[in-house]
C-alpha cells in the first residue's frame, strides 16, 4: 500500500508562508507618523530601518559635504564603545573628560596658542556651537569694555564685521543674540573679504571681526594677516579693542600641515579666538568642534556655569548639554594614530588629487575655475560665457550617476555667478577622480549634442 506524503502543518506563528528576509513584518506599511502597537524583532526592525535608508544617496560620492566619510574600523569601535557615555558629565567619565581636555590643549598647540599648558576651550558638536560660543565671548567682553567706561550697553547696539561669504550659522549667531551683521560684499573675481572693507565698517561698538580660513564657497583662505594688521593700525588710531575672531572650520586642520609658514592663528595678537571642526579636515564623523581662545580673559567668567547635579563641580560653557563622549574619543584617535606626519601625508595628497582634478576640470573647455584647491581640498568652477549649459544642468547631469556635486549662486553683489563646487575628503582616490571626469565630460558631451532649450535649470532641481 502506497502513503502519500502528508503536507506540512501551517507554521505556528503565522497561517501563511511568509517571507524569509523580514517576516511577517515585511508584508505590512511601516509606521510613518504613529508608533506601532505592537513590537518587532530586532533583525527584522534592523533590516527594515536599512531598507529606508537604502534610498539616500552614497556618502563617498557626496562632493558638497565637508563632513568626514570615512574612519578607521578601530576609531569605529572606540567610538562605538564611548556611545554611553555623557560627554557633560565629567565626575561620572573622568578618562573621557580628560580625553577631551587633552584634544583641546592640542588643538592650541596646533593653532600656537601663548599657554598651551592650559589652553582655554571646549569641545563642541561642531563648529556651528563653536561661533555661537565665541560670538557671545566677543559680545561680553564689548559689553564689559563698556560698563567699565561708565556706558550703559542697553543704549547702544553691538556689530560685527564679516564677508557676506560666511557660513549661515554667523548670520544665525547675529539675528538670535540681536548684533547687527556688517557684510563686506563679495564682487566678481574677488570672493574674500579685504583689509579696507573691513576697517570701513569698524566703530566702537564692532565687537569682532571674522575671518575664514578656507570658504564655504570657494575653499579659499581669507587674508587673515593683513585684515589683522590693517584692524590693528585701527585699534591704535582711534583707541578701540577690536578682536578678530578666525573660522578655521574648514581650515584650521590644513594649514598647519600643509602651510606652515601662513600666519593666520595666534601668532597673531589680535587674534583672540578661532573654531575648527573635527569632523572636517579632522578626520573625524559628525559631529565634533572646538574654540580655543588665546587667554582665559578673552572668555569673560560669567560665561561659564557651573552644576553640581550630576556628581561634583563640573563647569560648563556649551549651548548643549547631554551629548555623546565619541566624537571626541574619535579625534583623539586620530591625533595619536596620525600625528603630525599623518595628518601632512593625508592633507598634501588630497591637495595634490584637488589640484591635479581642478587643472583637467579647466582644461576641459568649457569650464573656468574660481579655486584651485590649493588652499585647502576644495575648488569651485563655473561655466564660460555663451555655454549652452548651466552649472545646474551639469550638477543634475551627475546626480544621476550618483555623484553629488552642489551648484550654487555667489554671495551679495555677485549673485549672478553660478558655480560647481568639489570637496575631496580622505578616502577619495585618484581613482575615483577618474570616475569624476569621465562622468563630468559625459555630461558636457550630453549637454552640448542636447543643449537646454531655454538655458535655465532643470525643473524642480534645487539650487544650493
Amino acid at each position: 500500500m502506497v502513503h502519500k506524503k502528508q503536507a506540512p502543518a501551517p507554521d505556528t506563528e503565522d497561517s501563511q508562508l511568509t517571507p524569509a528576509y523580514a517576516g511577517r513584518f515585511s508584508l505590512d506599511e511601516l509606521p510613518r507618523f504613529t508608533m506601532p502597537l505592537g513590537s518587532a524583532p530586532a533583525d527584522a526592525a534592523y533590516r527594515l530601518v536599512h531598507d529606508v535608508l537604502m534610498l539616500d544617496g552614497n556618502a563617498r560620492l557626496n562632493l558638497a559635504t565637508f563632513v568626514t566619510t570615512w574612519m578607521e574600523p578601530q576609531a569605529q569601535l572606540l567610538m562605538a564603545e564611548a556611545f554611553d557615555k555623557n560627554m557633560i558629565d565629567k565626575d561620572e567619565y573622568p578618562a573621557t573628560a580628560e580625553v577631551e581636555s587633552r584634544c583641546v590643549n592640542i588643538v592650541a598647540d596646533l593653532f600656537h596658542a601663548p599657554d598651551e599648558a592650559g589652553a582655554v576651550g571646549v569641545s563642541t558638536i561642531g563648529s556651528s556651537e563653536a561661533v555661537m560660543l565665541a560670538g557671545l565671548a566677543m559680545k561680553w567682553r564689548w559689553r564689559q569694555r563698556l560698563e567699565a567706561a561708565g556706558i550703559d550697553p542697553g543704549t547702544r547696539r553691538p556689530n560685527m564685521v564679516l564677508g557676506s561669504n560666511v557660513q549661515v550659522v554667523w548670520e544665525k549667531f547675529c539675528r538670535y543674540w540681536d548684533v547687527e551683521p556688517r557684510y563686506v560684499p563679495m564682487a566678481h573675481g574677488r570672493y574674500v573679504i579685504t583689509p579696507e572693507l573691513v576697517v570701513d565698517r569698524c566703530d566702537e561698538d564692532t565687537i569682532g571681526v571674522v575671518a575664514i580660513l578656507g570658504t564655504t564657497f570657494t575653499g579659499e583662505f581669507e587674508p587673515v594677516e593683513e585684515v589683522h594688521d590693517a584692524v590693528v593700525a585701527l585699534n591704535a588710531e582711534r583707541g578701540f579693542d577690536i578682536p578678530i575672531h578666525v573660522d578655521a572650520a574648514s581650515g584650521g586642520f590644513v594649514a598647519p600641515f600643509i602651510h606652515p609658514d601662513l600666519k593666520w592663528d595666534f601668532r597673531l595678537p589680535q587674534v583672540k579666538s578661532i573654531n575648527v571642526s573635527g569632523h572636517k579636515y579632522g578626520l573625524v564623523y559628525p559631529g565634533v568642534g572646538f574654540v580655543v581662545w588665546r587667554a582665559a580673559e578673552d572668555l569673560p567668567e560669567d560665561l561659564v556655569f557651573h552644576v553640581n547635579y550630576l556628581g561634583g563641580d563640573m563647569p560648563t560653557f556649551t549651548l548643549n548639554f547631554s551629548r555623546p563622549g565619541n566624537q571626541v574619543v574619535g579625534q583623539y584617535y586620530n591625533f595619536l594614530r596620525l600625528g603630525r606626519a599623518g595628518y601632512t601625508a593625508i592633507m598634501e595628497r588630497l591637495r595634490d588629487v584637488a589640484t591635479d582634478l581642478s587643472s583637467e576640470v579647466a582644461a576641459m573647455g568649457p569650464f573656468e575655475l574660481l579655486s584651485d584647491g590649493s588652499a585647502i581640498p576644495v575648488f569651485a568652477f563655473k561655466v564660460k560665457e555663451g555655454t549652452p549649459f548651466t552649472v545646474f544642468h551639469i550638477s543634475d547631469q551627475l546626480r544621476r550617476s550618483g555623484w553629488q556635486v552642489p551648484a550654487y549662486t555667489m554671495p551679495e553683489d555677485a549673485t549672478d555667478v553660478a558655480v560647481l563646487r568639489v570637496v575631496l575628503r580622505e578616502g577619495f582616490s585618484r581613482e575615483l577622480g577618474r570616475v569624476l571626469l569621465n562622468k563630468l565630460q559625459q555630461a558636457v558631451d550630453e549637454l552640448t549634442a542636447h543643449p537646454p532649450q531655454d538655458g535655465t535649470a532643470p525643473v524642480g532641481f534645487a539650487h544650493t
